[in-house]
């Protein structure tokens, strides 16, 4: 959605390396009205359209496709993709039809772009879990591949909403990965959530907007860690809603770990 940055950039490197010298890399630009709930965060989101040019020159982009909202949706329009499993918790909860615009959206694209692959990051493993299942279960012919998360140098996943943070909220954002990271380890599943509420809750400037323990496939809460799961959550800097998550036993499935 604009306001790029070095995450981005990594998305773009890799999405050069699978299309290979000949192939064609696509970058799309749009803040997304639709995936919205709260107007305010819509109004507020970053827009650097000129900065976001020049990085996707250097970074070997061929086509940057940039439509306006209303190139993209009828004023009347009455059909919108839904998901109805993976997007019950975490942010879809917490953010009712923010993946029915999620999901509506990157079809779009997909059709607009004719695109055979699609790159997304695992910063944000609810909505790429979510866009697997759509493509799996509506045939789209469209190969997706998954992007590490990509993290400032004190642990703080790379964030356009980071660039909205103050000074002090800058300075201790890094203890969300930090609260995962050591919860990560603590055996059981309520003194996991514990640990990582407690260590977030510790500064004045976080309110934890979700945090959840949930199975890595199905995305729903766990009772035990017989599998391989996921520790998420969201938290409020002010209005600045940041997310992270890392993998509980998760080295069999290649994501971002703790520890």
């Amino acid at each position: 959605m604009g306001a790029l940055h070095a995450g981005h950039m990594k998305l773009m490197e890799l999405a050069r390396q699978e299309a290979g010298p000949d192939g064609t890399v696509v970058v799309s630009i749009f803040v997304n009205p639709i995936q919205f709930d709260r107007k305010g965060d819509l109004d507020g989101y970053p827009r650097t359209m000129e900065e976001d040019l020049e990085k996707c020159r250097a970074s070997g982009v061929d086509v940057v496709f940039s439509p306006d909202a209303g190139a993209m949706y009828f004023a009347d329009r009455s059909v919108t993709v839904t998901e109805s499993l993976l997007s019950g918790h975490l942010c879809g909860a917490a953010r009712p039809g923010h993946f029915d615009g999620v999901c509506t959206v990157v079809l779009k694209l997909f059709l607009a772009t004719g695109c055979d692959a699609a790159v997304f990051g695992e910063k944000d493993f609810q909505q790429l879990a979510i866009i697997r299942r759509m493509v799996r279960d509506l045939d789209v012919p469209v190969e997706i591949i998954p992007c590490p998360t990509k993290r400032e140098d004190d642990g703080l996943a790379m964030s356009s909403r980071n660039a909205r943070l103050t000074p002090e909220q800058r300075a201790d954002a890094p203890r969300i990965h930090r609260a995962l990271r050591g919860a990560a380890d603590c055996g059981r599943v309520a003194e996991i959530l514990d640990a990582a509420r407690t260590e977030i809750e510790l500064s004045p400037h976080a309110k934890i907007d979700y945090l959840e323990l949930v199975d890595a496939e199905t995305l729903q809460p766990v009772a035990d860690l017989s599998r391989p799961a996921v520790l998420a959550t969201a938290v409020f800097y002010g209005d600045v809603r940041l997310i992270d998550h890392v993998g509980v036993g998760m080295r069999a499935c290649g994501m971002d770990q703790a520890g």
